[in-house]
């Protein structure tokens, strides 16, 4: 089989934001915009903001909204109470904070829509071509949100997100149980599956869950650390892989 796959992988499973869709800025905007809010509340004109290029993607990336937060609280030594899932949007607990990013994060996407990566949808359309099944492994809450605005619904067999996550009780990513989840709803085994993620917790998923192949989607020049998470290839454009022949396990590209 052709896309860069090996020969065994039966079905793809793609994270969202950052991967299928533009909109890993939109997220680490509004995640910015909300601890810095928090911060600068807390500790006045003398805060240190939350940078993007560290807190946002070793922290915050790929994991469910909550467990970003206890994150990045944890290394900024902040201790807040978890407060309750359905509570009110706030900067004085885990989930009113999660709620407040949630807020900002639908309200962008809103006013502005959300745009596919035309390298991922190339390779969505190669896939299915060949009788690939495609599904969304996401964190977000605001999948079907998302891939209606970028209209994208269509191009998936299955998804997995941060509300089928919480229904079924599964942990999110660095765990695999999201991915596990996918796989089982698409009548795959892992080993029959291969991940696409941008994320490093989406790689630490990929690897944990033994998958048959995890590729790794560059978009801001970490190949290094995605190798080191456990991708089995790194690329920046998802069709480069679209004419490669099938590959074995070692066959790092």
């Amino acid at each position: 089989m052709a896309l860069g796959l090996p020969d065994t992988v039966r079905a793809c499973l793609f994270d969202l934001d950052g991967v299928i869709t533009d909109t890993a800025a939109v997220h680490a905007a509004t995640w910015k915009e909300t601890f810095d809010t928090l911060l600068h509340e807390r500790e006045g004109a003398g805060f240190r903001p939350f940078t993007v290029e560290t807190d946002y993607r070793e922290l915050v990336d790929g994991r469910p909204r909550a467990d970003g937060v206890r994150a990045f609280l944890t290394a900024r030594r902040i201790k807040l109470p978890d407060g309750v899932p359905d509570g009110p949007l706030g900067l004085d607990t885990v989930h009113g904070l999660a709620h407040w990013k949630s807020n900002l994060f639908e309200a962008r996407i809103r006013s502005e829509g959300a745009s596919v990566f035309p390298d991922t949808m190339a390779y969505l359309a190669a896939a299915r071509e060949r009788g690939l099944l495609t599904a969304v492994v996401t964190s977000s809450a605001n999948c079907l949100q998302v891939l209606r605005a970028a209209d994208a619904e269509s191009l998936f067999d299955a998804w997995v997100d941060g509300l089928v996550a919480a229904k079924r009780g599964l942990r999110g990513k660095p765990y695999p149980d999201m991915f596990l989840a996918a796989a089982r709803d698409l009548g795959q085994r892992p080993s029959e599956c291969a991940v696409f993620e941008d994320a490093l917790a989406g790689m630490d998923a990929g690897r944990s869950g033994h998958f048959g192949w995890v590729v790794g989607v560059d978009r801001v020049s970490q190949a290094d650390a995605l190798y080191a998470h456990g991708a089995d290839t790194v690329v920046a454009d998802l069709a480069t892989l679209i004419e490669q022949s099938g590959l074995q396990r070692g066959d790092r590209q």
